[in-house]
């Protein structure tokens, strides 16, 4: 059979924040994968905020309607890939958009995270929650929104069940997470988690930037053995192979 094909979108224009995440991939060992790494080629440094997620949509559509994937423009081809990830933690449009350009399955960072930790609440306990530790401030409420729309309901804690305990940030953004000092990096971090964890409700920690790959390290030190943490960007390979492979 020839190999899987996967596109890994990077949708700002740091190519470093791409780089970062080879090492993290190559570790899930799907040898039968070839994947492709796609950097923004203008836009936002770093997507922090929703003016920031329109701009990097609108350069990601125009040049992938243009970039060549054997010779044939990525958007025009539909078997230059089987499967395409957009790595930016956030509600972003450009999933959306590419769904309505490919039949391949599309899968955000953000969406396939949420749905792992779901799998890992028990059911029979209804305090169980999932929460979020991400970088500015200005995500506590647009990705609490963007959770709120994915499980169809209004904000955290709401719904039948309530297994969102919301979101903690660091104040930082997703280039300072690699820039700055990184013992100040692992502080804030470090402080997000302790507040988000304190109430004894959350079993599950999603990391909530792609940038903060390489730091469930830090989180664990804080939560142990008893609280699952979840890295977006694995979650994401891990829900695209599973549609590919399964045909859906």
């Amino acid at each position: 059979m020839p190999p899987i094909r996967i596109l890994i979108i990077n949708p700002n224009s740091t190519s470093s924040m791409t780089h970062a995440l080879k090492p993290l991939i190559d570790s899930l060992e799907y040898t039968d994968t070839e994947y492709t790494y796609y950097t923004a080629p203008s836009g936002p440094a770093s997507v922090n905020n929703v003016a920031d997620i329109h701009a990097s949509t609108a350069a990601c559509l125009a040049d992938l309607s243009t970039s060549s994937a054997h010779g044939v423009p990525v958007l025009r081809n539909e078997h230059a890939y089987d499967g395409y990830l957009v790595a930016c933690y956030s509600r972003h449009g450009l999933v959306t958009a590419l769904r309505g350009l490919t039949a391949a399955p599309v899968v955000g960072i953000f969406e396939a995270s949420v749905t792992a930790a779901l799998q890992m609440l028990d059911l029979e306990y209804e305090r169980q929650q999932f929460g979020i530790v991400s970088t500015g401030k200005v995500w506590e409420e647009l990705l609490g929104n963007a959770v709120g729309l994915l499980l169809g309901t209004l904000s955290a804690g709401e719904g039948p069940y309530g297994r969102f305990a919301g979101v903690e940030t660091t104040g930082l953004n997703a280039t300072e997470l690699h820039s700055a000092e990184q013992e100040e990096v692992k502080r804030r971090i470090q402080g997000a988690v302790r507040r988000l964890v304190e109430n004894g409700t959350v079993r599950v920690v999603l990391l909530g930037c792609a940038g903060m790959v390489g730091m469930e390290g830090w989180v664990r030190e804080i939560v142990g053995k008893e609280v699952r943490v979840v890295d977006g960007v694995k979650a994401g390979v891990g829900a695209l192979q599973g549609l590919i492979r399964g045909k859906f």
